[in-house]
């Protein structure tokens, strides 16, 4: 080997970094020798330190609350059956069911029919829902009541999977519900957040009977178009009285005929 070998950059580029700006995900990293660049290893490593946080991340209730109150938007505090983070990991069943404090606090509501309960759940990504429920809040409410649906309460449950809205929309007897939770992490989107959809809730519907608008967040799927992807399902659910593999999202569609 010449001698001035040893002076030239040890990393080459991949030929696919160009597709680069047209991702985020983990391609043209270059490489080594055989092995990862160093910078690359330490990135991976810090994106899921990031990914872990976001799991073990808390609701900031007070924030929440104060938000709330700000736009004039009622709300009550609820838990599932999971009394900690462990055990929420653990027991996925506990995550999906109120506890018993929960469902007496539901049952005080005076019965009124809402058309749309909306809920907040930690999920996976309690600071996806800290970051960005109140934006998409904001404009989807302000959008119902434009449409005059009658709203419940909000309702904050902590240590709560998709699921849990089944039984809360039960409660309040609301035709659909809308639950934003925080999704699980990916290792270059930890805090992206969810929103599920609900029509008919009761307890023990399975998933496909939910339709699903996720990647919710500023690099994804802008605050914007969620509430128009949400207020469009939710306008088609009580129109057709069903959500599910059976009711489609088309609300890009329809603004392109229009």
């Amino acid at each position: 080997m010449k001698e001035n070998d040893y002076s030239k950059s040890s990393t080459d580029p991949d030929p696919w970094h160009s597709l680069k700006a047209y991702t985020d995900a983990r391609i043209a990293l270059g490489h080594t020798g055989t092995a990862i660049p160093l910078q690359e290893v330490l990135k991976f490593k810090m994106a899921f330190a990031h990914a872990k946080d976001a799991v073990y991340s808390q609701l900031k209730i007070n924030k929440l609350q104060n938000e709330l109150s700000e736009i004039g938007v009622s709300h009550c505090l609820l838990q599932s059956q999971a009394q900690s983070r462990a055990e929420y990991l653990q027991r996925p069943d506990k995550g999906r069911q109120l506890d018993r404090k929960s469902v007496l606090e539901l049952q005080k509501f005076e019965p009124s029919e809402p058309e749309v309960a909306i809920i907040l759940a930690d999920g996976l990504s309690a600071t996806a829902i800290n970051l960005h429920a109140i934006p998409v809040l904001k404009s989807l409410i302000s959008a119902l009541q434009k449409a005059n649906y009658r709203l419940s309460p909000v309702s904050i449950v902590e240590q709560a999977r998709v699921a849990i809205g089944d039984e809360i929309g039960h409660l309040l007897g609301a035709k659909i519900t809308v639950i934003l939770i925080g999704e699980r992490p990916g290792l270059t989107s930890p805090y992206s957040m969810g929103a599920y959809l609900t029509y008919a809730p009761r307890p023990g519907l399975t998933d496909e009977r939910r339709n699903c608008i996720s990647n919710i967040r500023p690099e994804g799927l802008s605050f914007e178009m969620a509430t128009i992807k949400i207020t469009y399902l939710i306008q088609e659910a009580l129109r057709l009285q069903l959500t599910g593999v059976t009711l489609k999202d088309n609300a890009t569609l329809m603004e392109a005929l229009e």
